[in-house]
């Protein structure tokens, strides 16, 4: 028998999530097997099976906060009897003798406790036939375990007899509705998923996953913690999508990957980084950290929440290098398979609403970072070129977060004044590079 507990989780994470649970009670497993899901606040991971055996209980739940090498679950030896009869929760078989090893027709019949078999419906009337799942769900929504239905021929209450019980209880058993002029009480917050009633009108609740608990702990710390001012410009993007046109069937052949706009941004944030260090530093206590290496963070929106991995050395990286890096974590953040050191650090980031449509926006600092690019959707406006003349030209807003305890606005405006330099005259990124 061994216990399945919470792997380490890496630097600075002591807890995490059941995301969910890919066996139960009663399945046979091999060692590697993968068990569970666990959700982080940066990335999900899998609990593997470290012995072969049978899932002789689950612990903890889908959706319950565990810490650390905390046991989740069971693995007993022996095999799983494949016709015994399962409980209605994915229990063990009932018939079968614990690590007897004996096939399941030597086991008698008497074998089954000497409790009575309750008819199909009947109430179990203890709790001692309950299993954990259904006394910890009875537990957390206030239901007597003594007036659950068992659907099981032995009388064995599993959750799904508590959930099935929590939703038959009728609601005409509830007191009338008062009077139009008495404003009723508000309602006991409802269950993940239920549908309660507000006014009259139906809502969903729906509980956050850690890791959109992190986001938002996170950015709210960044406002409070920072401070945060946004500066704004405008670059002309026609020489880089002249660039683009002329350039993009030669590098894709050449190098495999195409040239996009992620590119020239990261190696012109590199250039405005290189003359203005401040921006690539972070405040540690009294101290200041300027750090002398340029780890881009990346903004990608996942269907999880938005992640940050880094490009790690990114000032080293030729353009097709950064390319290909940047598609490669784009698609593991999509996945979900992103791991934990591609997340970790980062001394700025670049993140780019205009995939979604956005023309200005004021992006929140990735803390412990101070300064963060945001880009934003190409358009047409017309420019002046002078008193005279106006054309239309390609566009894009820039803004750039930046925390004011360390950086002043001369040096933030200077900063994204560089990079409109850079991007605007793309054959510079080159001697920057």
């Amino acid at each position: 028998m061994s216990e399945i507990k919470v792997p380490d989780l890496g630097e600075s994470i002591s807890e995490g999530t059941i995301y969910k649970w890919l066996v139960k009670e009663g399945d046979t497993v091999g060692q590697g097997d993968v068990l569970a899901e666990l959700e982080t606040d940066k990335v999900n991971l899998e609990i593997s099976a470290e012995e072969d055996g049978v899932i002789s209980s689950i612990l903890r739940q889908a959706g319950e906060n565990v810490a650390v090498g905390e046991a989740i679950g069971i693995i007993g030896a022996g095999t799983a009897v494949a016709d015994a009869p399962q409980a209605a929760d994915g229990g063990k078989p009932e018939a079968a003798a614990p690590d007897s090893g004996a096939p399941a027709a030597a086991a008698p019949q008497a074998a089954v406790p000497a409790v009575p078999a309750a008819p199909e419906g009947a109430a179990a009337g203890s709790a001692a036939l309950a299993s954990p799942g259904a006394r910890k769900l009875a537990r957390e929504r206030g239901i007597d375990l003594g007036e659950v239905s068992a659907r099981d021929p032995i009388g064995r209450i599993a959750a799904a007899d508590v959930k099935d019980h929590g939703a038959a209880r009728p609601e005409a058993a509830a007191p009338s509705a008062p009077p139009a002029a008495v404003r009723p009480a508000p309602a006991k917050p409802a269950a993940a998923g239920s549908a309660p009633q507000e006014d009259g009108k139906a809502v969903e609740r729906k509980r956050m996953s850690r890791r959109r608990l992190t986001i938002a702990s996170r950015l709210v710390e960044a406002q409070q913690t920072a401070a945060m001012l946004t500066t704004f410009n405008e670059v002309d993007m026609t020489a880089i999508l002249d660039l683009r046109k002329r350039r993009k069937d030669a590098f894709k052949e050449k190098h495999d990957v195409g040239l996009g706009f992620m590119s020239f941004f990261t190696k012109a944030v590199i250039g405005a980084l290189k003359a203005y260090p401040l921006l690539n530093a972070e405040i540690d206590g009294e101290d200041l950290l300027i750090k002398k290496y340029y780890d881009i963070g990346i903004a990608v929106s996942a269907k999880e929440g938005l992640v940050v991995p880094v490009v790690r050395d990114a000032d080293r990286l030729s353009f097709p290098e950064i390319e290909r890096r940047i598609g490669e974590l784009a698609s593991k953040a999509r996945a979900n398979t992103l791991s934990l050191p591609e997340l970790q650090g980062g001394t700025f980031t670049i993140t780019n609403g205009g995939v979604f449509g956005s023309l200005m926006s004021t992006p929140i600092l990735n803390t412990p970072q101070v300064g963060i690019l945001g880009m934003h959707k190409i358009q047409l406006r017309p420019i002046a070129l002078d008193e005279e003349r106006t054309v239309n030209r390609p566009m894009m807003y820039i803004a750039l977060s930046y925390d004011h305890r360390i950086v002043d606005g001369s040096e933030a405006v200077s900063f994204l004044v560089k990079v409109k330099e850079l991007l605007e005259d793309p054959e510079a990124l080159l001697l920057e590079g």
